[in-house]
C-alpha cells in the first residue's frame, strides 16, 4: 500500500509563503493523480488542488486560485504545493492524497472530492497568523 508523507508545514505571517511536499518512500508518484486537501478545526475537509497523471493538468479551489500552485518534481517523483500570499483562513492541516491510474494510457484527471482518493498522508499543520 502506498504510504504518503507530507512535509513543509509551519507557522507563517499573513502574506507569507510556504512550500509543501508530498512523497512516498521508495516510490514515485508520477503514475498517481495527486490532490491536496485541508481541514480546519470544526470544518469539513476541503479540496485545494489536484494534478493529473501523465500531464500538467491542474485544478484549484476558487479560494486559492492565483495564490497556490501544484506541481511535480519529476526527478524526485514528488509533488509540491507552493502557497503564496497566505491568509489566516488558509490555516489548516494539509493532506496529500493519491489515486492510482490503474494502467491508464492517457492522462487521468480528478477533481477535489476527497472520497475519490484511495491513499492519504498524515497531514502537516499550516498556521497563518501574525
Amino acid at each position: 500500500q502506498l504510504q504518503l508523507v507530507e512535509s513543509g508545514g509551519g507557522l507563517v505571517q499573513p502574506g507569507g509563503s510556504l512550500r509543501l511536499s508530498c512523497a512516498a518512500s521508495g516510490f514515485t508518484l508520477d503514475r498517481f493523480v495527486i490532490g491536496w486537501f485541508r481541514q480546519a478545526p470544526g470544518k469539513e475537509r476541503e479540496g485545494v488542488a489536484t494534478i493529473s497523471s501523465g500531464s500538467s493538468i491542474t485544478t484549484y479551489a476558487d479560494s486559492v486560485k492565483g495564490r497556490f500552485t501544484i506541481s511535480r518534481d519529476k526527478a524526485k517523483g514528488t509533488v509540491s504545493l507552493q502557497m503564496n500570499r497566505l491568509k489566516p483562513e488558509d490555516t489548516a492541516v494539509y493532506y496529500c492524497a493519491a489515486d492510482p491510474t490503474h494502467g491508464a494510457t492517457g492522462p487521468v484527471v480528478m477533481g477535489l472530492v476527497a472520497a475519490d482518493y484511495d491513499y492519504w498522508g498524515q497531514g502537516t499543520q499550516v498556521t497563518v497568523s501574525s
